[in-house]
């Protein structure tokens, strides 16, 4: 190629990131501008794991590294269809990446899901990492509480929902979220599954640290711990499913501990309502029984369980995005191995997709940086034939959100951000507290 391939990477999640990382380690002379709607990257690894997880967020040190590239720059507070349309991207970039994930509640379509203390368990982990657009506030005050799903933001809420304050104190929560978690009222939290132990997605350092709480008892009902020919299939053939039967089966055969706070562990139990009159004020399940390979069906025996709320973890999705194809059923934009394509399958070019965006909301970090080589892959391929942009300035992109009033964020205004939040943390012996207003959050980052 004749000349510098310019790359707008939409979302500076670990998807976008590892896409631009790909990039800028390729052959090709590139100029790669990351953007993102809110003021800091690494997306959900800063908003969607839980504060008590500090080793999953070591990931970062090596998405700050990448953002350091010469080649990459970041360019934050900057919200795509409003600020930035797809026609201004296509002007200034030969290709764009939209790597924006999945960041809502999959909706459970049941009876009394949107009642008063019916939560989606995506925005109560946003509110506990301190989300810029969320409320600050969060309702705590159920002493009983149903959690529906089985994987691991079902185990994030429990755990976080049972353990103290206090405990919590040495994470970077900021004080909004300490105080909210001090007046939580919850004792007894019910996680439910609608299918057997062999089947359920945690993973066994989750399902481990639900014990390492001093105030946390770990119960799991044998009501439902039960097995079928796909259950032991499915064990002899996955070593981390062996690992969660096992930790599983440790927690089914200890004594009572008599702690203040409990979770309890449900299989075989499908929710079919959430009951109340203007508020959840119980949860309907519905018996399932296993069919001999490993899926389940209903029995008709139902039983009420007295909660006063509700928080759905069955999934994330992601959302449309302005003037590219979306795919409502599953949740995805229309690809092929990352090439936006249109209704004809036809690709558009150069319009590609990665992580979530592209595949849906699974997989871990190592799905995340094949899903980016395929995609950076199939880009490079159709370099030469990728129209020129039209306006080709490095300075487009920021000079636009300046004329139109921006107040954006770069790669070292976060270092500004990033230095500042450790600082809040030190005199405590903490790693960092974070800042959680998108105003103070844009006006550090901005200062000189």
């Amino acid at each position: 190629m004749d000349r510098q391939l310019r790359v707008a990477v939409v979302g500076a999640g670990p998807a976008g990131i590892y896409a631009a990382d790909i990039l800028a380690k390729s052959d090709a002379d590139v100029a790669i501008d990351v953007i993102d709607r809110l003021p800091t990257p690494y997306g959900l690894v800063r908003y969607g794991v839980a504060p008590d997880h500090p080793r999953i967020k070591e990931i970062i040190k090596a998405l700050r590294n990448v953002l350091a590239t010469p080649s990459i720059r970041f360019v934050g507070n900057v919200d795509y269809g409003t600020d930035v349309k797809l026609d201004d991207l296509r002007r200034w970039y030969d290709a764009v990446i939209f790597a924006t994930g999945a960041m809502y509640d999959r909706k459970l379509d049941i009876p009394g899901i949107d009642l008063d203390g019916s939560f989606g368990a995506a925005d109560f982990v946003a509110w506990f990492d301190a989300h810029p657009d969320v409320p600050q506030t969060w309702p705590l005050g159920a002493k009983d509480v149903a959690i529906l799903g089985a994987g691991n933001v079902a185990l994030d809420v429990a755990r976080i929902l049972a353990k103290t304050a206090d405990e919590l104190l040495v994470t970077e929560i900021p004080d909004h979220v300490y105080q909210g978690l001090k007046a939580n009222q919850a004792t007894d939290v019910h996680v439910f599954a609608r299918r057997g132990p062999a089947q359920i997605k945690f993973t066994p350092m989750e399902l481990r640290e639900l014990s390492h709480s001093p105030s946390v008892e770990v119960i799991v009902h044998v009501e439902g711990f039960e097995f079928d020919e796909g259950s032991y299939e499915a064990i002899r053939a996955s070593k981390t499913t062996k690992l969660v039967v096992d930790t599983l089966a440790n927690y089914a055969q200890r004594e009572p501990e008599g702690k203040a706070h409990r979770i309890h562990l449900h299989f075989l139990e499908s929710p079919v309502e959430v009951l109340g009159d203007g508020k959840v004020e119980g949860l309907r399940t519905e018996r399932t029984e296993l069919t001999g390979d490993g899926n389940v069906r209903g029995t008709g025996e139902f039983t009420d369980w007295p909660v006063q709320a509700v928080y759905r973890a069955v999934g994330y999705l992601s959302s449309v995005l302005s003037d590219i194809p979306f795919d409502d059923a599953a949740g995805v934009v229309p690809n092929a191995g990352g090439r936006v394509v249109d209704l004809e399958g036809e690709h558009i070019p150069g319009l590609y997709v990665t992580g979530w965006i592209k595949r849906g909301p699974v997989g871990l970090i190592g799905h995340t940086k094949s899903d980016a080589a395929e995609t950076i892959r199939h880009l490079l391929a159709d370099a030469e034939a990728l129209p020129a942009p039209e306006a080709a300035d490095a300075d487009a992109l920021t000079t636009h959100l300046a004329a139109n009033g921006v107040n954006f964020t770069t790669t070292s205004g976060w270092e500004k951000l990033d230095a500042h939040e450790i600082g809040l943390g030190e005199p405590h012996g903490r790693l960092r507290v974070k800042v959680g207003a998108r105003d103070e959050m844009v006006r550090i980052s901005n200062s000189e």
